[in-house]
């Protein structure tokens, strides 16, 4: 199990193989020029902002507010689909 420290110290090609074997995507919104994907990795929140030419991992400490973290995503999740109305 990979924690959220560790996750950091990682090489980014260690990273981006950590979350495409264990990782989960929940989201995905615009910001600008930005493609921002949330992911669940061993119950932290990480984002990928991908852009044209470069891709950045963005780490959340256990302490943060879950519901802050996911606020921004909140548009982009369609409720019904996962009613299954």
């Amino acid at each position: 199990m990979l924690e959220y420290s560790m996750f950091e110290r990682l090489p980014f090609r260690s990273q981006a193989e950590a979350l495409a074997k264990n990782g989960t995507v929940l989201a995905q919104r615009k910001y600008n020029n930005w493609t921002v994907t949330l992911y669940t990795l061993n119950n932290s929140f990480i984002e990928l902002w991908s852009g044209d030419k470069v891709q950045v991992y963005s780490t959340f400490k256990k302490s943060a507010n879950a519901v802050a973290i996911l606020e921004p995503y909140v548009d982009a999740v369609d409720v019904k689909e996962l009613l299954d109305l």
